[in-house]
């Protein structure tokens, strides 16, 4: 009967930590979603939420990392259970970096309230960007459902991102040189584009992260990388 019960405290801790990642989830998901909007709008206000709201994040990272030293201590979980836990602290500190990149973005699309940002390279940001939101969401689903399979498929999908962020960069570069006004806002465009593309990444290490869990083995391929042959500008 003791067993049982310390069975069932143990899962209990299981669905607890699980719970803290999905959390960080929505609220990194969020984050980058309000940061793209205060590009695309303008809007300072929104910026300014963004970065006011990344220290919940980096307090429930605190906490899954404190839950996870207490479990493997006291637990001394094995193999699934090992898994379990060891995965999910790393996607606490991956999704905490995806935090910081939104944040990141949100300040520097106050900077470029300043003007001289061309148009079309804002639409580009929001380009890949979407294009990034919609992997995080689909890898958030993937971890809530345990799904490798489409974990997998979201991590072949980071060759595109590749592609659209070095046409981006190659568009900002032409914008920079033939207009050097734009010099000032295509830089801080360039850096804006470049944290995007890492949240792409950080995408991917989620989704190898949940096919470890899920399957207990690595991918047995290198991740794809594009050369930024598709992109084409709005």
């Amino acid at each position: 009967m003791a067993n049982e019960h310390m069975f069932k405290r143990f899962d209990e801790e299981l669905q607890r930590l699980d719970s803290k990642i999905s959390e960080m989830g929505g609220l990194a998901e969020a984050q980058l979603a309000r940061s793209l909007q205060a590009i695309r709008d303008r809007d300072s206000a929104l910026a300014e939420a963004v970065i006011a709201g990344d220290g919940r994040i980096d307090a429930i990272e605190k906490e899954v990392q404190e839950h996870v030293l207490q479990m493997l201590a006291l637990r001394q979980p094995m193999a699934v259970d090992l898994r379990q836990i060891l995965s999910s602290v790393k996607m606490a500190t991956t999704l905490e970096r995806i935090a910081d990149y939104a944040k990141n973005n949100a300040k520097r699309s106050i900077v470029l309230l300043q003007g001289g940002a061309p148009p079309r390279a804002i639409t580009g940001i929001d380009r890949i960007g979407r294009l990034v939101q919609s992997l995080l969401k689909d890898v958030l689903d993937a971890f809530a459902k345990g799904d490798a399979e489409v974990a997998k498929s979201v991590w072949m999908r980071d060759e595109e991102i590749d592609d659209v962020y070095n046409g981006l960069f190659r568009e900002l570069l032409t914008y920079m040189m033939e207009d050097p006004r734009t010099i000032t806002a295509g830089t801080h465009l360039m850096f804006m584009a470049k944290n995007i593309e890492r949240i792409g990444d950080h995408v991917t290490n989620i989704a190898e992260l949940i096919v470890f869990r899920v399957t207990g083995a690595p991918f047995a391929m290198d991740r794809p990388k594009g050369g930024g042959q598709i992109y084409r500008p709005a």
